[in-house]
């Protein structure tokens, strides 16, 4: 066996040397073919690179197109066009594939414009129709894009009012244009802006309009309301407005009044039940604090938040905090908060809306999870064992409610 092996070897070594010594034409032959094939395989990969860039340039292109679109109608102004708007950018949205979809980035445009899931919007009733009657009570709301939110926070508002006025006819109104076409483009629901809610009184005959706001105090968005009734006041033969929830603003940070104490009992018992504790005193002895996120604001009436931290305390409620999204007032902010938390001795937090609705705030701002998501910030502060979040909207608090029907109530008189 192993002289055969010595014997092919030498074959092998005198084919080489027999082929060299014929000439270079046949490993000339070799090495072109060898080069035309690389040149190939090249050539190949080059087309295959330039489609694959070609198809993510597309995709990408396709993707801003949408982003476009859905930045034209993130806007507070309605147009002739916002209803061909709405419905091209779903439509175009509808043709991405899930791969473009991912790719959508705008100024405000982001996959879950359209994406995202937030409940049956089948189930909410816009409150638009007409046959209104003489007596007309609108319920005006900034507004949410999440349905589940706005059928249960929004909704039990309105349906707390058309049960305790079976007379009056409740219909909706949005301040929030933004909200308004987000809610039509995705879901195709139409929800009446203010405007469009006093023409379509006017149209219906009505003659006494109460308009109650679902705002929380006074703010800009209150001025706005009163702003755009003013205009219409003479089609009708009373306009009433009623409270917003805290009720007046006060002169000062320790002004409290009867609304503001209400909520306060209402929204704290809420939260100590949702936490699984008796009483707050329980919540106090088992180092538990409550801290309500409110929106904040830099109209005079940001006082109210610091008015209800006040009426908290005037309640002995030694373990309730409240703080706002942006910090206006100062003493509100997330730091702020989260330094009088620590200093009171408190080691677990739970978190909660001070908003009408669980919206974009509630479950992004305060529940999120980005670093900077007040859930987030109180973690990685390191100060605290545990932090629980309520994702909740005080619209569905039925003492709340209660609150709003009385004032619909004063309103009417």
């Amino acid at each position: 066996m192993k002289k055969r092996n010595l014997y092919t070897a030498a074959m092998l070594t005198l084919a080489l040397s027999a082929g060299a010594a014929a000439g270079c034409g046949s490993a000339s032959k070799t090495a072109a073919t060898t080069a035309a094939a690389t040149t190939a395989a090249e050539t190949a990969a080059e087309s295959t690179a330039e489609e694959s860039s070609a198809a993510v340039s597309a995709d990408q292109e396709a993707a801003d197109k949408v982003a476009a679109m859905i930045d034209a109608i993130y806007v507070q102004e309605r147009t002739e066009d916002t209803d061909r708007q709405c419905e091209e950018a779903k439509k175009a949205w509808d043709a991405l594939t899930d791969a473009q979809k991912e790719l959508v980035s705008g100024e405000e445009a982001d996959p879950d414009y359209f994406g995202r899931d937030t409940g049956d919007a089948s189930r909410d009733d816009a409150l638009n129709a007409d046959g209104i009657g003489e007596k007309e009570l609108l319920v005006v709301s900034f507004g949410t894009s999440f349905n589940d939110s706005r059928v249960d926070d929004i909704g039990g508002i309105e349906k707390a009012l058309q049960k305790a006025n079976p007379d009056w006819s409740v219909r909706r109104a949005f301040t929030a244009q933004i909200i308004i076409n987000h809610i039509q483009a995705r879901d195709g629901e139409k929800i009446d802006n203010v405007e469009q809610a006093l023409e379509r009184a006017e149209k219906n005959g009505v003659k006494q309009l109460v308009v109650q706001p679902t705002h929380l105090m006074h703010g800009a968005e209150y001025d706005e309301l009163c702003e755009a009734i003013e205009k219409h006041k003479a089609s009708f033969e009373s306009v009433k407005i009623a409270e917003p929830l805290l009720g007046e603003v006060g002169e000062n940070e320790q002004a409290v009044n009867d609304d503001k104490e209400a909520v306060a009992k209402a929204i704290t018992a809420e939260a100590v039940k949702t936490a699984g504790f008796d009483k707050l005193e329980d919540a106090e002895k088992d180092g538990t604090a409550f801290v309500f996120m409110g929106h904040g604001t830099s109209h005079k009436a940001a006082v109210s938040y610091s008015q209800m931290q006040a009426q908290m305390e005037s309640l002995g409620y030694k373990n309730v905090f409240i703080g706002t999204v942006e910090g206006k007032p100062e003493t509100t902010s997330c730091e702020s908060v989260m330094e009088a938390v620590k200093k009171a001795g408190f080691k677990k937090v739970v978190l909660r809306p001070l908003m009408v609705v669980a919206g974009d705030h509630a479950n992004n701002d305060m529940a999120g999870d980005d670093e900077d998501s007040w859930k987030n910030q109180f973690t990685a502060s390191g100060a605290f064992e545990k932090i629980d979040c309520q994702i909740d909207g005080l619209g569905s608090i039925a003492d709340v409610e209660k609150i709003y029907v009385e004032h619909t109530k004063n309103a009417i008189g």
